[in-house]
């Protein structure tokens, strides 16, 4: 009655219908080999009474339908099982055809991906990204540099202004000691460490022309110091 209202059926609607029917017929063999199983126990239970009462006649009879029941419920039983392989078949299409759809999905969303997908614009997009990616690369290598410098040079500053005070106050110290010690030599000289006494006292009775050396030579270790 479809082809009255035009609508056509898919596989997969056919395949689950016809199933259904195979379902259908299975379950009513089952019921008819049950009955003839249960009529079989019924018939022996007949016979062994007709034995007893010596009926041989109606025994007979009733051996031949016993055999014929056993018989159907055989044919049954071979009826069965080529339905379920029927079934099994119908199954094993059912998934085939799930299968086909979703590969038809899935080539058509290939289709249009692939269709959309532009290669080049691709390609300058990846060659852009590596690119400013290596400049923020060496950007923060440039700036990770420039602070350890920073850092490097604001500590080498501190340090080198700790070291030039602790030489000017050693340099105080035996200053002043000098100049206790021996007040009328010069404080040029007074600054000399106590090692280089003999060569003082040349410098001393040499008269004031040693004097500036001794100054220019005081200013070069503090100038090398400042350096350092």
């Amino acid at each position: 009655m479809e082809w009255l209202f035009g609508k056509k059926k898919t596989p997969a609607e056919m395949l689950r219908e016809n199933k259904r029917m195979l379902d259908k017929a299975i379950r009513e063999l089952d019921r008819e080999r049950i009955g003839l199983q249960n009529q079989e126990k019924k018939t022996v239970a007949e016979i062994k009474k007709m034995a007893k009462e010596g009926q041989m006649d109606a025994v007979k009879v009733m051996a031949k339908s016993l055999i014929r029941n056993r018989h159907a419920v055989t044919k049954l039983h071979g009826l069965k099982s080529q339905l379920q392989a029927v079934s099994l078949r119908i199954q094993t299409l059912k998934s085939t055809q799930a299968m086909a759809d979703a590969m038809r999905g899935a080539t058509k969303a290939m289709r249009v991906m692939n269709k959309r997908m532009n290669l080049p614009n691709m390609q300058k997009i990846l060659m852009e990204f590596e690119k400013q990616n290596e400049r923020m690369e060496m950007t923060s290598d440039m700036m990770g540099d420039a602070i350890d410098d920073a850092m490097e040079g604001e500590g080498e500053e501190d340090e080198t202004d700790d070291l030039i005070g602790q030489v000017l106050d050693e340099i105080g110290i035996s200053t002043t000691t000098q100049l206790v010690s021996a007040p009328d030599m010069p404080v040029a000289a007074a600054a000399v460490p106590a090692q280089a006494a003999p060569a003082m006292a040349e410098a001393v009775g040499a008269g004031p022309s040693a004097g500036p050396g001794i100054d220019e030579d005081l200013q070069a270790r503090l100038d090398n110091l400042r350096k350092t």
